[in-house]
Parts: structure tokens; C-alpha cells; sequence
């Protein structure tokens, strides 16, 4: 997977890198046989009764080029990656992480600079949501002699802000939780960035109350904060910056550039967290994220004063701030994180988080309410899976590196720090 570290003097230089293919996505069978160990979302009774024994009869299932790109669905780009929503093989989606290009993740330190990628949702529909965030997983993926003997090379130990419970977490009403910072979620009709604090310190197993169940009205009482301070310019009141079409000031029908910028209160990578920008490149112009209009919330990027009057304006839940806000997301962004890039679908809400009416049932003229311009009649599984099969996302072009080092045809930095004002 091609990827560049930027300085401003510099220009870039290729790292080392490569993409795995999450281990819940991979077929785990018998050892020396062909048995399945995990059939219809449960794992097989007979081999694996509990979490030891299963240790001893299953394996992990290394996954060759020709099967990430028939049976997952994952293509090499010239640049970079393309992921198929149904691939060959009839599998929905995946989930990939970088790797330093050996058995490790590559850990990025973020604070005090910017993450840029070019990236192509133009198939994407209603209900679909292809995703690039960084997640504090365990550099190792969890490896170690005894129990995880898979690691990183097989793509392991998985976690997030929402506290999954995933394949491989045997016990009920558990999760594994870990900070997140949303950097585009997002399909033609809609997008958002946002960061997810925890009060953790890297993976972190929760159980009960910690893990912020929302059936059983837990969600803000859990160590992440499952919401976050979303940015969408749609729900911002700016309905026209981004669609398909050239009416809109992000035209999705066409490729554009996405650079993050993590500003620090003394302009130092020891700063705290102060702001997180995000502006776009297309067609030879730079395109600043659009203003809010809503009453009393101002601003075209994340700060604290942006979520902390975003979440008045919405009367949602500030558990953002509860748990420690944009500092606490810059402590995770110091110590390192892991890139995830993904394309799903949604039986759980079809989206409509991010690109419809939500909560379901709602008034539309609620503020923040409306993410998106999509109904929700278009948006669920089956709807997508047969509307829509043929749709992918690409991420190529995947640079990090100083502030103002990372845009195309070497955009001054002076420009490139204050297109956000």
C-alpha cells in the first residue's frame, strides 16, 4: 500500500506499508482439516466449547492476493486500494488495517499535523458508508505466545469507541473499547468526521456499565464517548457544499482530495489538542469546510467551543466534554494509532446516522436531526445488496506529515493554515 511521510521542506518519501484484512472477516476452521469453527455468527460446539479448547482445534486462515481480491472484494489501485461493496465471492464489505510491512501496525502520531488521501465515493449510496479513521489498537495487534499467537499479520485485536464485541470476544455483555477519531465516514449523498474520546489508555476490555450498552440506557455512563463531536455540513445547515452534482461545492460525482489538520494550542506536537480542520481539492481549488448556520454554533471545524454549542443547539448528551474532549482525543493521537479503511452497510440504523433523518421517527425540523438528504426507504441491507452491488470505494494517494506539506501542487503553507478561517 503506497504511503508518504511529507515535511514542507522535504516534499515526500515513501514508507514502508501495507494493508491486512481484519481477522472477523477471516475463515477460522479446524487445525489440519477444513471444518468450520465459526457457522452463522456462533462458534461450533464441539470445537470450540470455550475459549481453550477452541485455541487448540481452530486456526486462522491466511488470505493470498488472489483471495483478497475475489473473495473479499479488495483490489490494488495504482496509488492505492479499491474495496467492492459485494466482491466475486458474494462477501459484503471489508475492514483492512495498515501495517508497517512486517507483523506490526504502523502507528501514527498525528498531533501537530495532517493526514491527507484522495478518495472516490461515487458509487456509494443512501445507506452505504465507506470509512478511513485511526484506532488505538495495540501496535502487536494483541499477539502474544500463549493465547493470541495471529497478531497483526492476521489482522487482530480490533477495538473502538462503540466497545465492539466482534468474533472473537466469547463473553457476554463484553467489548473492547479504544479511542477513535472518525476521519471521513461518508458516501455521495453525505459526510462527517469526528472524534471519539475514551478515559482509556490504548484497548481497554470492558464489562457492565463501562461498556455504554444503550439498550439497557448505559450509553453515556460507558469510557467512550459512543456519539462524538460530529462535523457534517449537512447537519450544519450548509445542505449545498457537498453532493453529487456540480451544484454542490463538493461534487461526489468526481475524486477529491481530503486533508485533516490536528492543530495544537502552541503550534508544537507537545501542544494539547486544540482544533481539527478538514479541508477538500478538487478540480484545482481549495474547498474550506462549510460554516455552520444553525443559531448560536458557529464555526467550520472541530474545537471544544464548536461540540460543547453543537451539543446545546441539539439538546444531545454532552458526553464529549464528560469525557475529557479534544484533549483527550490529542493524548491518543500522541502516543500513536492504527488506520482503518472500510466500506459496510447498516442493519442496525441503515445509515441514517450519517446520511438520513435520525433519531427514526424524529421531527425533521429538529435541530440536528437531519444529517443528509436521503429517506431511509432506500438505505437498508437488502435494499443496497441488490441496488447497488456493483458499488466500491477507492482511498489512494495516502500522504501524512508537517502541517501544509501534504497538498497538491505544493500548496503554500501560510494558505494551507488559514482556509478554514
Amino acid at each position: 500500500m503506497p504511503l508518504q511521510r511529507c515535511t514542507r521542506d522535504g516534499g515526500c518519501d515513501f514508507e514502508e506499508a501495507g494493508l491486512v484484512l481484519d481477522a472477523n472477516w477471516r475463515w477460522v476452521h479446524k487445525v489440519g482439516g477444513y471444518s468450520n469453527c465459526y457457522v452463522d455468527g456462533s462458534w461450533d460446539a464441539e470445537l470450540c466449547p470455550d475459549p481453550e479448547t477452541c485455541q487448540l482445534n481452530c486456526a486462522v486462515e491466511g488470505v493470498n492476493a488472489e483471495g483478497y481480491q475475489n473473495t473479499y472484494g479488495v483490489l490494488t489501485e495504482p496509488d492505492g486500494i479499491k474495496l467492492q461493496f459485494i466482491s466475486e465471492g458474494g462477501n459484503v464489505g471489508s475492514r483492512l488495517y495498515m501495517t508497517d510491512g512486517n507483523e506490526s501496525y504502523k502507528m501514527f502520531q498525528l498531533m501537530n499535523k495532517e493526514f491527507a488521501m484522495d478518495v472516490d465515493v461515487s458509487t456509494l449510496h443512501c445507506g452505504m458508508n465507506g470509512a478511513v479513521y485511526f484506532v488505538e489498537m495495540d501496535a502487536l495487534g494483541g499477539h502474544d505466545s500463549a493465547f493470541n499467537k495471529a497478531g497483526a499479520k492476521f489482522g487482530t485485536g480490533y477495538c473502538d469507541a462503540q466497545c465492539p464485541q466482534e468474533k472473537f470476544d466469547w463473553r457476554e455483555g463484553h467489548g473492547i473499547c479504544c479511542h477513535e477519531m472518525d476521519i471521513w465516514e461518508a458516501n455521495r449523498e453525505a459526510a462527517a468526521f469526528t472524534p471519539h474520546p475514551c478515559s482509556t489508555t490504548g484497548p481497554e476490555k470492558c464489562e457492565g456499565t463501562s461498556c455504554g450498552d444503550g439498550s439497557k440506557g448505559e450509553r453515556y455512563q460507558g469510557v467512550c464517548d459512543k456519539d462524538g463531536c460530529d462535523m457534517n455540513a449537512y447537519r450544519m445547515g450548509a445542505q449545498n457544499f457537498y453532493g453529487a452534482g456540480p451544484e454542490f461545492d463538493v461534487d461526489t460525482t468526481k475524486p477529491l482530495t481530503v486533508v485533516t489538520q490536528f492543530i495544537t494550542t502552541n503550534g508544537t506536537d507537545d501542544g494539547d489538542l486544540f482544533e481539527i480542520r478538514q479541508v477538500y481539492f478538487q478540480d484545482g481549488q481549495i474547498i474550506p469546510h462549510a460554516n455552520s448556520t444553525l443559531s448560536g454554533v458557529a464555526g467550520n471545524s472541530i474545537t471544544d467551543e464548536f461540540c460543547n454549542t453543537q451539543k446545546r443547539a441539539f439538546g444531545d448528551e454532552d458526553h464529549h466534554q464528560a469525557i475529557g474532549g479534544l484533549k483527550k482525543m490529542g493524548e491518543a493521537l500522541r502516543r500513536g494509532m492504527v488506520l482503518s479503511v472500510s466500506l459496510w452497510d447498516d442493519f442496525s440504523t441503515q445509515m441514517r446516522w450519517l446520511d438520513s433523518t435520525f433519531p427514526v421517527g424524529a421531527s425533521p425540523g429538529t435541530p440536528g436531526v437531519q444529517r443528509g438528504p436521503c429517506d431511509g426507504s432506500t438505505s437498508g441491507p437488502a435494499h443496497v445488496r441488490q441496488a447497488h452491488r456493483d458499488s466500491f470505494v477507492t482511498y489512494t494517494n495516502i500522504k501524512y506529515g508537517e502541517t501544509g506539506s501534504t497538498f497538491p501542487n505544493a500548496i503554500p503553507r501560510q494558505l494551507a493554515s488559514t482556509v478554514h478561517v
